[in-house]
């Protein structure tokens, strides 16, 4: 258990960290033209932002399921209980469709590059990956392992108290309080530490 709790810190700094550079490698372009090929003529069609060469050597589903991520991290670190596992569950599937729209794009950004440059006459370009594409592949892979160690370990790991939720809601979960006299030191200090107030 104690093990488990010391995961914690380092699994939810990999998962966000790889899931930023997901979200941001999945909106950059993955395929490029060579640039000795054609007089460089391919290489400008197919970087140079806004060309349809340019958009083609794009996937922005990974950037969408990258966000899904974050966002399940997120809402991970403030919930507790079974809504955490189910969130957690969440965030494999997203990770996992991140890692899995990125192994999509090692074959299909190439031949969607091809095509367009196809139609501006330069038929057989030679085509590469660029670096934004190893990027997202690393980083899909992290955040997917990242991701099924907190389903893993999510119930060992450390929770928010109670006085972080809403006022209505610990007004519902207020348990039922001693009279002053029969109250010990310690329910004292554990009446502030939830952030009531003991002599009331």
């Amino acid at each position: 258990m104690a093990e488990a709790r010391r995961t914690f810190g380092p699994v939810v700094l990999v998962g966000l960290a790889s899931g930023v550079l997901a979200a941001v490698a999945g909106n950059k372009v993955w395929a490029a033209p060579d640039s000795t090929g054609q007089t460089g003529t391919g290489a400008i069609l197919g970087v140079a932002s806004g060309t349809s060469a340019a958009d083609a050597a794009r996937m922005p589903l990974a950037t969408a399921l990258a966000l899904v991520v974050l966002a399940s991290w997120g809402v991970l670190l403030v919930t507790r209980g079974r809504v955490r596992r189910g969130v957690s569950v969440v965030c494999v599937l997203a990770a996992l469709g991140t890692l899995a729209t990125t192994v999509v794009g090692f074959v299909a950004t190439p031949r969607d590059v091809r095509s367009e440059l196809k139609a501006f006459g330069l038929d057989g370009a030679a085509v590469h990956h660029t670096g934004w594409y190893w990027a997202a592949l690393l980083s899909a892979l992290l955040t997917s392992v990242a991701a099924v160690l907190a389903v893993r370990w999510v119930p060992a790991w450390p929770e928010m108290g109670s006085r972080y939720d809403a006022p209505a809601a610990r007004a519902a979960e207020a348990p039922v309080v001693a009279a002053p006299e029969e109250r010990s030191s310690l329910d004292l200090w554990k009446a502030m530490d939830e952030g009531r107030d003991p002599t009331e």
